[in-house]
């Protein structure tokens, strides 16, 4: 099934929503709507699974306008943040009523099946209120599973569950998508939770489309600053800068030996130097620029450690991997190799990124 959204807007009373979204997501491929709460992601996805009516623009679905209809008449699943069951059925029942309403042969084998890759095959003559959250979770993603819709759209499905469901489901549900044929669309905050699916990321930033691309492309070369900061966790580092002899000079601090691309010159004027907190160290290699500063704030993390440091470039956050321990307002210097800086013009545009070649991304 493919697909397209055309010129898409939405406006609500006063307030514009969305702001003419043209998107095509690839066929049977997960693509990752990204972007902080309230950037567009849920009113988008309802257009798409006609919930709601756009206010200018098309919905096609194999070159066919469906703006308008119904989401009754349009063979779509859908996940929710919330664990939306029929509270009244047992789960095998649950899972089991997209497939009675297609009259399928063969019910109670398919619900096993399904239930077995969930690993809630145990729980099948359960009601969803005796389940935790996690496991009426995928109790959801089972009955959305089962209802092989050639398109499933998952908003922030796993937002309300703890840290290490969230991570067992991440998990299972590439698993399920590399295995399964529908287009899926899948809605999160989290930029790590877009690297971890893969495919297709779209990045939305106050109701608009910012980027959509390979999910690593659109990381590793985001086209502004905008997406550059929706696309970063911890936020990129992100440090004022001027032209020099050199490259660029940063203000209040070091200079970093860059190439600049050759580039108009009112994009020449002035720059934004930007570095994920990944790519800073506490110790030096060959070719370092340092960054003298103190400690204000240290936090562990999962397997890795952030540590806030005020600079004269201004205050930069470090992710390190491993656990670290820091005394707060001690000296720290942190290390960063130029050839790991992003550079966007005075427009906020990308005009190099690392391993780019001709730094033009």
């Amino acid at each position: 099934m493919q697909l397209a959204l055309d010129h898409i807007s939405k406006k609500v009373g006063a307030e514009q929503w969305l702001y003419d979204i043209s998107l095509a997501p690839r066929s049977g491929e997960v693509t990752v709507l990204l972007g902080a709460t309230q950037a567009g992601k849920t009113s988008l996805m309802r257009i798409m699974a006609g919930l709601d009516v756009p206010t200018q623009g098309k919905v096609l679905v194999n070159d066919a306008d469906v703006t308008g209809m119904p989401v009754r008449e349009r063979n779509v699943a859908m996940v929710y943040q919330q664990f939306i069951n029929y509270p009244s059925l047992r789960v095998a029942d649950n899972i089991a009523s997209p497939l009675k309403l297609r009259g399928e042969k063969d019910i109670d084998q398919k619900v096993r099946s399904l239930a077995e890759r969930l690993h809630i095959d145990m729980f099948l003559d359960r009601y969803p209120a005796e389940l935790s959250g996690g496991q009426q979770q995928r109790v959801a993603l089972a009955r959305a599973l089962a209802k092989g819709a050639p398109l499933m759209l998952l908003d922030e499905p796993l937002v309300n569950l703890d840290y290490k469901l969230r991570e067992e489901l991440r998990e299972e549900l590439t698993q399920l998508f590399a295995a399964g044929d529908s287009t899926v669309i899948y809605a999160t905050t989290e930029p790590g939770e877009a690297l971890l699916l893969g495919g297709y990321t779209a990045v939305m930033d106050g109701g608009e489309l910012l980027q959509y691309g390979p999910t690593a492309e659109v990381f590793h070369a985001p086209q502004s600053l905008r997406v550059a900061r929706a696309f970063s966790d911890p936020p990129m580092n992100l440090m004022a800068a001027l032209p020099a002899a050199q490259g660029l000079q940063l203000t209040g601090g070091p200079a970093l030996a860059l190439k600049l691309p050759d580039a108009p010159a009112q994009r020449l004027t002035s720059f934004t130097a930007g570095v994920r907190g990944s790519a800073l160290r506490v110790t030096a290699r060959d070719g370092d620029v340092a960054l003298p500063g103190k400690v204000e704030l240290a936090e562990i993390s999962g397997s890795d450690t952030f540590v806030h440091v005020a600079t004269a470039v201004g205050e930069l956050v470090a992710q390190l991997t491993g656990v670290h321990y820091f005394d707060l307002g001690a000296p720290v210097t942190l290390y960063l190799d130029p050839a790991q800086v992003y550079v966007f013009d005075a427009n906020g545009a990308l005009l190099m990124a690392p391993g780019r070649k001709g730094g033009l991304a």
